[in-house]
């Protein structure tokens, strides 16, 4: 620690041996560094802050019936992107600098020092929608313009990008529109003329061939097992009708009269006693005067009315018969009644052969048309998918192009992203920089230790021993004394007078360096 304590000292010692150099480099760099600084150019600092707001009221609203755009991302993108060459290349002709720009390497250094001049970004952390824009130019009306430029051109790629995109989203929209509106009238033209050529073949309401084949045999097969019920039932009233006389010998008897005797029951008395159940029926729920009991009412009154009519032609049709025949002989009502039943069957055992013949002609032209109605099914089943894509995107596509234009609406309506000066460009009536203040103390900084370092090399090139400690440690030899120097009068005299000088000059030299920062303080220009 010694040692290395004995080593500075020697260095200050070196650099006090020399001192003069010290001071001579110290005022030659200085005067040299000033010079420099003052005649450094004056630097105008044009700012500039607007405030983008992205929240919106109708937005939320709207949220599912218009594109929710993201107006944070948008005005992420165009704060990166506002530096680019295009960008700068408009900012350059809004200003006339691209005038200065005679070729394109002058150009690309016109642009490349805008955009290191150029500054835009958040006001603080805390507030991230306002955004500062300054540009520093010798020429504070020329960083003023660039400062408008830049402002403007912001603004524009906000505001107009958005607009851009809509628009263009609704243009290729129309193009996709009018391009699936003829594809979907190409199909509906193909789907019409093979409908018209292929009318016998063509399935009912959606039923394939199997579905159709399959109705018409379930058809075939419920009308043959009707046949055969009818068949049965008209087989066992030939066998009744066998075994009835046609007439007996008794006395007529109305059954709906208080007298007692046989009675006859005709086929309206079946829909009477029926009717008379669900009037009796709905007496359990409903009054007299219920609509449904007024109407069963009078249903009934006429359903009375035609069995008296019946029973009067019957009555009539007895009495004619008594005439001409025995007159203890009556018409059997059993036998009568049977008959009428044969009737019936008989007829509807004709309507179920007329129905089995169509339901058996339908399924023999099934059969024989099977591979022409398959071929019909399969080239329609291609015809209708074809037809209900082009339909399904044509719907979709105008679906698309609505939400866009509501979209813009809302955009035009609600402004997205809105966009204020808050302070417009502006220019200090005092220059911004350089930091002469800053740059002359620097300079000192580095004359002094430049001189020092000078100064250093010297007693280091041509090194004296000014100790008996030194001359002890470089030879390693012991040292037993020293003699000190004992000056003349004279010498002592000048030996001051150059302490004195060399002081005057040190001191001359931080006056004129206080002198500077004063100047700069007051803001007096020096004539350089």
């Amino acid at each position: 620690m010694n040692e290395i304590i004995g080593q500075l000292l020697d260095y200050l010692r070196g650099i006090w041996r020399n001192r003069w150099y010290t001071l001579i480099c110290a005022w030659i760099i200085c005067l040299i560094g000033w010079a420099v600084v003052y005649r450094m150019p004056d630097q105008y600092e044009a700012s500039a802050r607007v405030f983008v707001d992205t929240q919106s009221v109708l937005r939320p609203l709207m949220k599912g019936l218009a594109i929710d755009a993201n107006p944070g991302a948008q005005v992420g993108l165009v704060t990166r992107t506002l530096l680019s060459r295009p960008n700068l290349e408009k900012i350059a002709r809004l200003t006339d600098m691209d005038i200065q720009a005679t070729s394109p390497e002058a150009l690309d250094r016109l642009l490349a020092k805008l955009q290191s001049q150029i500054q835009l970004g958040p006001a603080s952390r805390q507030d991230q929608n306002l955004y500062d824009v300054t540009h520093t130019d010798r020429n504070p009306q020329q960083a003023k313009n660039v400062v408008q430029a830049v402002v403007t051109v912001f603004a524009e790629n906000l505001l107009g990008d958005a607009r851009v995109d809509t628009d263009s989203a609704q243009r290729f929209l129309d193009k996709q529109i009018r391009e699936y509106e003829a594809r979907l009238s190409e199909a509906e033209t193909r789907l019409r003329e093979f409908k018209l050529k292929n009318m016998g073949l063509m399935p009912s309401e959606g039923a394939t061939y199997y579905n159709r084949m399959q109705q018409v045999t379930a058809d075939l097969e419920a009308i043959r097992l009707e046949m055969a019920q009818a068949e049965n039932r008209r087989n066992s009233l030939l066998k009744q009708i066998e075994n009835e006389k046609p007439t007996v010998e008794s006395t007529f008897t109305d059954p709906w009269s208080t007298q007692a005797g046989a009675a006859i029951s005709l086929p309206v008395d079946a829909r009477i006693q029926g009717l008379e159940q669900k009037i009796d029926e709905l007496l359990l729920k409903y009054t007299e005067k219920h609509p449904d009991v007024i109407i069963m009412r009078e249903t009934l009154a006429d359903l009375r009315k035609q069995r008296e009519e019946e029973l009067a032609q019957y009555k009539a049709s007895l009495a004619n018969s008594s005439k001409n025949s025995n007159p203890q002989m009556n018409a059997n009502p059993i036998y009568q009644q049977l008959k009428m039943a044969l009737s019936l069957e008989e007829a509807n055992l004709a309507s179920s052969k007329v129905k089995l013949e169509e339901y058996e002609k339908r399924h023999n032209e099934l059969q024989d048309q099977v591979n022409a109605v398959l071929k019909v099914e399969a080239n329609l089943t291609a015809l209708n998918r074809d037809y209900d894509t082009n339909r399904k995107q044509y719907e979709e596509l105008l679906a698309r192009r609505e939400t866009a234009r509501l979209s813009e609406q809302v955009e035009q309506t609600s402004q997205g992203v809105r966009f204020r000066i808050i302070e417009p460009p502006r220019v200090p009536s005092k220059p911004s920089g350089p930091n002469r203040p800053l740059l002359i103390s620097l300079v000192l900084g580095i004359g002094l230790a430049s001189g020092m370092g000078f100064a250093l090399l010297i007693s280091l090139l041509w090194p004296t021993f000014d100790s008996r400690y030194g001359l002890m440690r470089a030879t390693q030899v012991p040292i037993f004394g020293s003699v000190s120097a004992v000056l003349s009068p004279a010498a002592a005299r000048r030996q001051r007078w150059m302490l004195l000088s060399y002081l005057a000059l040190g001191c001359g030299l931080l006056v004129f360096y206080g002198g500077l920062l004063v100047v700069e303080t007051i803001g007096f220009k020096l004539p350089l």
